[in-house]
């Protein structure tokens, strides 16, 4: 039997097999917010890193933009001193940044298809849970935690157990009103939320 997409994908971005068992993953695109990555970006300022591949990374504003008023400086000083440091982090090392006066500002992990970013076979990762639906385009995606965002700065590459595939078939066709949020709903319901687990 041929290889499936995921293990193509896979074994294309495999640099190495780990002694712990895991595969160092070369990870071909890097989406960065200002919630997670301004902890990153310090983690590697102490250890004196630099970011090994800033061409591969690509920052947004997001998670805390205010929705009553978008002035800045923000209001809420917490969410300003994050835009700022990754604002700062993103100039230090030379990684495009979408603010909201480049026009190409948006949700992080809408982005990367919006702007041609994600493309079929290559390995994402993002600290956003959401990272995951950039495999409807053929990627490998990952939603990864603030330390990983910090080994992807400086390494481009993820520690990782191969991931496990489940096939889902679905047949028949939708009734009227019927979409794909409603099957995907479904299933979550059928196989419970840790189905993805």
């Amino acid at each position: 039997m041929g290889k499936s997409l995921f293990d193509k994908v896979w074994d294309l971005h495999a640099v190495r097999k780990l002694p712990s068992g895991e595969t160092q993953l070369f990870v071909g695109l890097h989406l960065i917010h200002e919630v997670t990555s301004p902890q990153a970006f310090s983690m590697l300022q102490s250890l004196g890193v630099p970011v090994l591949m800033p061409e591969r990374t690509f920052a947004t504003l997001d998670h805390i933009i205010p929705t009553d008023g978008q002035k800045r400086p923000f209001r809420d000083a917490q969410a300003e001193e994050m835009v700022v440091a990754l604002e700062r982090a993103c100039r230090q090392h030379g990684i495009r940044y979408f603010d909201r006066a480049s026009g190409d500002q948006g949700i992080v992990h809408i982005i990367g298809p919006e702007l041609g970013l994600t493309q079929p076979g290559i390995t994402i990762a993002c600290g956003d849970s959401h990272t995951s639906t950039h495999g409807a385009f053929g990627a490998i995606a990952m939603g990864i935690g603030t330390t990983q965002v910090r080994d992807v700065l400086a390494t481009q590459c993820l520690a990782m157990a191969r991931l496990k595939v489940r096939r889902i078939e679905i047949t028949g066709a939708l009734g009227p009103g019927v979409y794909a949020k409603d099957v995907i709903l479904h299933l979550i319901r059928r196989l419970g939320v840790a189905a993805g687990a």
